[in-house]
């Protein structure tokens, strides 16, 4: 079995820090950093011609913050998957960044292991979200029941996605095409208004919680 290997970009106005992640990635065979960009302008720009698959991106920068350069990375329509890598906590930036369309928020401060491990998550397609942070994300609340558009198979996929599935894993569990999978999940994130699978399943989980 040929193993997969992930194009990563590592956006952080920090060198020590480019460095440390990169050093980091480097012990999984994996992951190939293909570039480091110190600001959001230049990480837009290198997205567009070297087409990464996963992006670590820093949120507090100078010049353009992580929001605004996730903001413009997905209206360019990049579909790399985006990982917040921050020292910040704060509720208002986790939900800021998901809704802006991050596929992950992780937190600098985690144990190498894990980040290595959360990484990889993310590059494979799921779901990935730092244990400190996760807790609160629950409760924030919903006045309605934003569900009630989504077809019963869309229902199912996303209740699947919400369990951390790629969308092999959906497909093989619904006994349905990856293909379809796409279709039901690119159709929920437009009638959820919602960016990222990841924006879908905090809102399933929040509202499954109330």
């Amino acid at each position: 079995m040929v193993m997969k290997n992930y194009r990563v970009m590592i956006v952080d106005d920090h060198p020590l820090m480019r460095r440390g992640i990169k050093q980091l990635l480097g012990l999984d065979p994996i992951f190939d950093v293909v570039a480091e960009a110190s600001n959001g302008s230049e990480a837009i720009a290198l997205a567009g011609q070297l087409t990464p698959d996963v992006i670590l991106l820093d949120l507090n920068m100078k010049g353009l913050s992580g929001l605004d350069t996730l903001k413009a990375l997905r209206d360019e329509d990049v579909d790399a998957r985006i990982i917040v890598l921050t020292v910040s906590d704060a509720r208002s930036d986790v939900y800021a960044l998901i809704d802006a369309g991050a596929d992950g928020y992780l937190l600098k401060d985690s144990e190498p292991e894990q980040l290595l491990e959360d990484v990889r998550a993310a590059a494979e397609g799921k779901n990935v979200i730092s244990s400190a942070i996760a807790d609160y994300l629950s409760s924030r609340s919903e006045q309605h029941n934003p569900f009630a558009d989504l077809t019963e198979r869309e229902l199912d996929v996303l209740q699947e996605v919400a369990r951390g599935l790629s969308n092999k894993q959906v497909a093989t569990q619904l006994h349905i095409s990856e293909e379809t999978v796409k279709v039901h999940i690119r159709n929920m994130l437009r009638k959820l208004d919602v960016r990222s699978r990841v924006a879908a399943t905090v809102m399933y989980l929040e509202y499954k919680s109330q």
